[in-house]
């Protein structure tokens, strides 16, 4: 899932899982309502960081899965459907990222 770059710079924005937005900011951002976030939140599909008070604080990365979120549901999944299909991307990322591994170490190995 590519981070949706919300045209912000700056040292405090370079980090896309620093949680800085407030659930009605990353509600906006997404275009859903709040309560939807916290529905989200609550099967699984979203974990927001939270302050040391409890106050949930969203990430770009975490509006990114909410706009993955979004379009699964636009298309017609439900929330087991859309929960597995996040969990079969996050598979395919680290496969990859372990096929990837191996390669480098076969390149290195045989120079």
């Amino acid at each position: 899932m590519a981070v949706v770059s919300l045209g912000l710079t700056g040292p405090d924005w370079a980090d896309a899982d620093r949680g800085l937005f407030s659930i009605s900011v990353a509600a906006e951002l997404a275009g859903l309502h709040p309560q939807t976030l916290r529905i989200y939140e609550r099967e699984g599909l979203l974990d927001p960081a939270r302050t040391a008070g409890g106050t949930r604080r969203y990430s770009q990365r975490d509006i990114a899965r909410l706009q993955e979120i979004c379009t699964l549901a636009t298309g017609g999944l439900n929330i087991a459907g859309i929960r597995r299909v996040l969990e079969l991307q996050e598979e395919t990322r680290r496969l990859q990222a372990e096929v990837d591994r191996l390669r480098n170490l076969t390149t290195r190995s045989s120079n």
